[in-house]
């Protein structure tokens, strides 16, 4: 097929590249370099599907205009996204422009030229979770931050969109998704954070008592559930989760990384009010619509995430 992926120079944008790539896709990526790394594609270059990278925005829209009018494209990957919490509490303005507007942007092109989207949500919408089975796509929603609110917007204007139109869409939410490429610094890369500080003996500082919980999934799996959902009719018009299906409180992550509680400090939250104590993935939908199911363990998913930055960074 031929396949346009938004931030595709982004952490997971360049895993969902290399599946698509192997998969014997065409590919184009549009990617703004907010947050992405063009030196992320580097292995793809030579590659005979990929096509082209443009550096340019999803708010852009005679760009967009232009791109789905030459790739004749048959999916768009839709991951382009502000994805920084904290910086959508200190300005949310730029979050709703590019998570809620940029959607709406790229929505009116895939309409145009009937192109199915996939829209890569978060789990960071949904509200608390005390159920052990974990949380399902019926979970209540609850935007405890300008992120979560601008995703949901976004998540309701692609479902719209399916039901008004017949446009093919789903809609996927990975739970915390982590490995090699991830940036070892800012929001949302608590296990790069950590990996990082514990090989260049620094301190692990946790957010208030560690006691919140995460389901880590790690990117190559993530990268394999985006792609199938693209290439599935049994999940358009749908909302999907993925994760381990296992959860980790920070505290107990923080242990298994550094191995000593002397490493490990604890400090005031910056954004207690976006927090969510504790999220657990029950992904049974993305094994009955998909057959997908997590291959990779959190020890092994950590084991390859430290290799990485070790021989990288170090």
């Amino acid at each position: 097929m031929n396949i346009l992926l938004t931030g595709g120079a982004g952490f997971i944008g360049r895993w969902v590249a290399k599946r698509l790539l192997e998969d014997g896709h065409a590919v184009w990526i549009l990617d703004d370099l907010s947050n992405g790394r063009e030196s992320n594609l580097d292995e793809f270059r030579h590659h005979p599907g990929f096509k082209q990278f443009v550096k340019g925005s999803i708010l852009d829209e005679p760009l967009l205009e232009a791109m789905f009018e030459a790739g004749r494209f048959d999916v768009c990957y839709h991951l382009g996204a502000s994805i920084n919490v904290q910086d959508s509490i200190d300005d949310p303005r730029t979050t709703f422009n590019n998570d809620t507007v940029g959607t709406f942007y790229v929505l009116e092109q895939c309409r145009k030229h009937n192109v199915k989207i996939v829209f890569m949500s978060t789990c960071m919408v949904y509200d608390r979770c005390c159920d052990e089975r974990g949380i399902t796509e019926e979970h209540p929603t609850k935007p405890a931050s300008p992120y979560a609110g601008a995703k949901i917007a976004a998540e309701n204007m692609v479902l719209s969109y399916h039901y008004a139109y017949g446009l093919p869409a789903v809609v996927i939410r990975p739970f915390n998704t982590y490995g090699p490429f991830q940036k070892t610094g800012g929001e949302g890369g608590v296990v790069a954070i950590f990996i990082y500080n514990k090989l260049a003996g620094k301190t692990l500082n946790i957010y208030g008592d560690g006691t919140q919980t995460r389901d880590l999934l790690y990117v190559e799996d993530c990268a394999r559930f985006a792609a199938w959902a693209g290439y599935s009719d049994a999940v358009n018009g749908h909302i999907v989760n993925a994760g381990l299906g296992r959860d980790v409180s920070i505290n107990e992550l923080a242990m298994m990384i550094a191995g000593d509680p002397a490493r490990i400090r604890h400090v005031p939250h910056i954004h207690p009010q976006s927090e969510i104590p504790k999220l657990l993935c029950n992904p049974a939908k993305a094994e009955r619509l998909l057959g997908w199911r997590p291959e990779v363990t959190l020890e092994e998913g950590l084991r390859r995430t430290e290799e990485w930055i070790r021989n990288n960074l170090f």
